[in-house]
C-alpha cells in the first residue's frame, strides 16, 4: 500500500467518522475505533481468559497449576472436546447479545467475529470447517436471519476458514429453551438437528458457532449429530457463556 492510498483511506475514514461516529457495540455511546467498548461498558463486561476449564471453558479463580477440568465436565462430560467463549454473559452483556439476536443488529458482526477469533484461536488454528447452529426454518422467516450463520460466515471472512453453512439442518421446532432447566433444554433439543452436507464435514474436524452457550444442549445435540455423521472432532466457539456451567441464565 503506497503512502497516496494510506492517506486517502484515512481521510476516509475520518470523513465518514465525523457523519457517523463510531458507536459502542453495548451502549451505542460515542467511542474512537469501530468495534470498541467505551470505557464504562468495558469495565463491567468480563472477558474470558486463562485458567479455563481444558473442556467446556468455564474460567477458574486463581492459578491452575495443572490442565484441569471443571466439576461439571468431571461428573457428565459434554460430547463436544472444546468450548471456549469471548465473555461471561451477564446483566451487562446481555443487552449486546439481544440487540444481535433480536434488534437486527448485524453491523456488529464483523467486529463480534474478531472477538470469536481472539477466543478461540486455538480452535480456529485447528479446524477444517466452520458449522453455525441452525435455526429451524420458521423461526428463520420470523427473524430473517441466523446470527449463527451470520458470525461463522464472518470468521470464515477473517480467518480465511471454509464455512459449511448448510451443513446442519435443525429439523423439528424446538420450544424457546429460555424458561427450561438443563435436563429439559437436553430433551427439547434431542434428535433436533439433522446434517445435510455429509461430504462437507466427514472427516472433518468442526468448528460450531453459536451466540451463546447456557447448559451446552444445543452443542451437545450438534456435536453428537455431526459426530455420528462422520466428523472426527467438533468444538464450540460462541461470544458468551453462562458462568456457571450447566446452568442456563435467561
Amino acid at each position: 500500500m503506497n503512502a497516496v492510498t494510506t492517506f486517502v483511506r484515512g481521510a476516509s475514514r475520518l470523513f465518514l467518522d465525523s457523519l457517523l461516529p463510531p458507536q459502542c457495540l453495548s451502549c451505542d455511546g460515542i467511542v474512537d475505533t469501530p468495534g470498541n467498548l467505551c470505557a464504562d461498558c468495558f469495565s463491567k463486561f468480563t472477558f474470558i481468559t486463562p485458567p479455563c476449564c481444558e473442556r467446556c471453558g468455564i474460567p477458574f479463580e486463581g492459578a491452575i497449576i495443572d490442565d484441569l477440568l471443571c466439576g461439571a465436565c468431571v461428573r457428565e462430560p459434554p460430547t463436544f472436546t472444546r468450548a471456549r467463549a469471548a465473555f461471561i454473559y451477564d446483566a451487562q452483556s446481555r443487552g449486546l447479545v439481544l440487540k444481535l439476536k433480536h434488534a437486527d443488529r448485524t453491523d456488529t458482526i464483523v467486529h463480534l467475529a474478531r472477538w470469536l477469533q481472539r477466543a478461540g484461536a486455538d480452535l480456529v488454528k485447528s479446524c477444517d470447517v466452520i458449522v453455525p447452529v441452525p435455526l429451524h426454518r420458521w423461526r428463520l422467516v420470523t427473524r430473517s436471519y441466523n446470527q449463527a450463520a451470520l458470525l461463522a460466515n464472518a470468521l470464515g471472512k477473517y480467518t480465511g476458514k471454509p464455512v459449511v453453512p448448510d451443513a446442519l439442518a435443525r429439523i423439528k421446532a424446538t420450544p424457546s429453551q429460555g424458561n427450561l432447566n438443563r435436563t429439559a433444554r437436553h430433551r427439547n433439543v434431542a434428535r433436533a438437528f439433522a446434517v445435510k452436507r455429509t461430504k462437507a464435514i466427514t472427516d472433518k474436524r468442526v468448528l460450531l458457532i453459536d451466540d451463546v452457550l447456557t447448559t451446552g444442549a444445543t452443542a451437545d445435540a450438534c456435536a453428537h449429530t455431526l459426530l455420528a455423521a462422520g466428523a472426527t472432532t467438533v468444538d464450540v466457539l460462541v461470544l458468551a457463556r453462562v458462568p456457571t456451567p450447566g446452568s442456563s441464565m435467561e
